[in-house]
C-alpha cells in the first residue's frame, strides 16, 4: 500500500498547496509528500474555480504520487474522491456520494472537491483535496449556503464552539490512510466503488451542448449518458449539472 504523510510540510498561509507540491516534485521530492495549509490565497478547483476556505476550518491538502505512469491516469481522478468519502465517513457520522467526476457530496451539498494534476511523462502526479471540515454557516458566502456543507458541526455541547482544528487533524490522518489504499486499488475495484457512490446515475443532467440521462461510468472513467433521441455519449471530465426536473 502506498504511504502518504511523510514528509509533511504545513504552511500557515500559501497561495496553493498544489503549487507548493508541484514545485517540490520538480525539485525531486519523494512520493508520499503531503502539503497542507491553514489558509490559501489562490486555492482553486477544476476549470480554475476558486475554492472558498476560511482559515483553519478546512483540510487544504496536496499529496505527491510518485512513481506514476501514463496508464494509471484514467482512473486516478475516480480513486481519489472514493478515498475522500471513506476518510470523511471515518471521522463523522455522514454518508458521502460522488458527483462525477470528483465532487464529494453529503445530501447533494458539496463537502469536498478534488483536483488531480498529473505529469506521467515526468513520473508523478499531484493530488489536491479541499475538504470542508467545520465552516460556520454564517461564514459561507450567500451564494454557497444552499450548495455547500461542512463535515462536522461548528458547535460543541451546550453551544460551546468546537472549532475546526481537531477535526482537520483527524481528517488529515484519515485521508492519508484512505488515499494510500485507493491509489493502489485495481481498476475494477475503483469502478465498482465509484459506481456504488455515483450520485448522478439515472438522473437527468445537462452539459455544455446537451441534456440527457446519466447511465453509468465506463471503464475509462467517462460518464455515459443517453440523449432524448436515444444517442449514447461518453463525456470526459467537464462541467455537468443536474437538469431541471420535468
Amino acid at each position: 500500500m502506498s504511504a502518504f504523510g511523510y514528509p509533511h510540510r504545513h504552511f500557515r498561509v500559501t497561495d496553493s498547496t498544489n503549487e507548493r507540491c508541484k514545485e517540490l516534485a520538480l525539485a525531486g521530492a519523494p512520493g508520499g509528500l503531503v502539503i497542507t495549509a491553514d489558509e490559501q490565497t489562490a486555492g482553486r478547483g477544476r476549470r480554475g474555480n476558486e475554492w472558498f476556505a476560511p482559515p483553519g476550518s478546512c483540510l487544504l491538502y496536496s499529496a505527491l504520487l510518485r512513481p506514476f505512469e501514463a496508464g494509471e491516469a484514467a482512473l486516478l481522478p475516480l480513486a481519489v474522491p472514493i478515498a475522500v468519502c471513506e476518510a470523511a465517513e471515518s471521522v463523522a457520522p455522514v454518508r458521502c456520494q460522488v458527483k462525477w467526476p470528483n465532487d464529494v457530496w453529503i445530501g447533494e451539498r458539496k463537502v469536498a472537491g478534488v483536483l488531480v494534476e498529473a505529469r506521467p511523462e515526468e513520473g508523478w502526479a499531484v493530488i489536491g483535496v479541499g475538504l470542508n471540515v467545520a465552516i460556520p454557516p454564517d461564514e459561507l458566502p450567500p451564494e454557497l449556503r444552499e450548495t455547500a456543507v461542512s463535515l462536522l458541526p461548528t458547535e460543541g455541547e451546550n453551544g460551546v464552539p468546537a472549532g475546526g482544528a481537531p477535526g482537520v487533524r483527524r481528517s488529515l490522518e484519515a485521508l492519508n490512510e484512505a488515499l494510500g489504499r485507493w491509489v493502489d486499488a485495481g481498476d475494477e475495484e475503483v469502478l465498482a466503488a465509484f459506481r456504488a457512490r455515483d450520485s448522478l446515475c439515472g438522473r437527468r443532467i445537462s452539459w455544455d451542448g446537451g441534456e440527457g440521462i446519466a447511465e453509468e461510468i465506463d471503464e475509462r472513467g467517462h460518464l455515459v449518458v443517453q440523449k432524448s433521441d436515444g444517442e449514447r455519449l461518453a463525456l470526459g471530465a467537464g462541467e455537468v449539472h443536474l437538469a431541471v426536473q420535468r
